[in-house]
């Protein structure tokens, strides 16, 4: 017989806890608690293109598809979200760009992209591996890039906690060489990882980025 901690009972997915943060408008502490993060993971991103197209994966709210749009370089942003809630939200916002209420593992773009960037989303997946492999496979153009920030992996301890502490029923618990792995595994070459911010008791955000071959 299998034994059910009540705890887990209470916790919800975490598309229902980002559209509850849609509603309280808490979802506006992302851009502050991720701002320098995704500007060092866009400044290395876009560096040297001449011109792309781009989707944020888990957009929330649109923060990083308005940034990304009002890049020079840039010829489309758009955003793909599991909570309709966000995706409203990120609509009224921004009526200029394209936002998608879908399920990123399950979701291809009419037309693959150059640049697919993605900050604290890929954890909260079941399998972000085959997340990982979507993309690669259905997202990106050759020689296009993904790049993903993590704030909850294995060497920032801090973090261990927080599917606890947030309710959140689905948080993969992975180190840094495994999210690489994945990374591997779906076909990305030129894969590279640093960490953003870190200081004491906080390892800092990780960044995994690779190519299409």
């Amino acid at each position: 017989m299998t034994l059910i901690n009540k705890s887990d009972c209470m916790k919800k997915l975490p598309v229902e806890v980002f559209s509850d943060w849609a509603e309280s408008g808490k979802d506006h502490g992302m851009e502050k608690n991720h701002l320098e993060s995704v500007n060092n993971m866009l400044d290395f991103a876009t560096k040297g293109l001449n011109g792309f197209s781009s989707i944020d994966a888990g957009c929330g709210n649109g923060w990083v598809v308005r940034k990304l749009a009002q890049l020079p370089n840039c010829s489309l942003a758009f955003g793909v979200d599991g909570s309709q809630k966000m995706i409203a939200k990120a609509q009224s916002i921004d009526p200029q760009n394209d936002y998608i209420y879908s399920d990123l593992g399950k979701w291809k773009p009419k037309k693959k992209v150059d640049l697919v960037h993605s900050m604290e989303v890929f954890y909260y997946l079941e399998k972000p591996e085959a997340l990982i492999q979507n993309i690669y496979s259905n997202w990106l153009k050759e020689s296009g890039r993904l790049i993903i920030g993590l704030d909850f992996y294995y060497e920032n301890t801090i973090s261990h906690t927080w599917s606890e502490e947030c309710g959140i029923s689905i948080m993969k618990l992975f180190p840094e060489k495994e999210w690489i792995g994945f990374f591997g595994s779906a076909g990305f070459k030129n894969i590279q990882s640093w960490r953003v911010g870190a200081k004491e008791n906080w390892e800092g955000t990780l960044v995994v980025t690779g190519t299409k071959s």
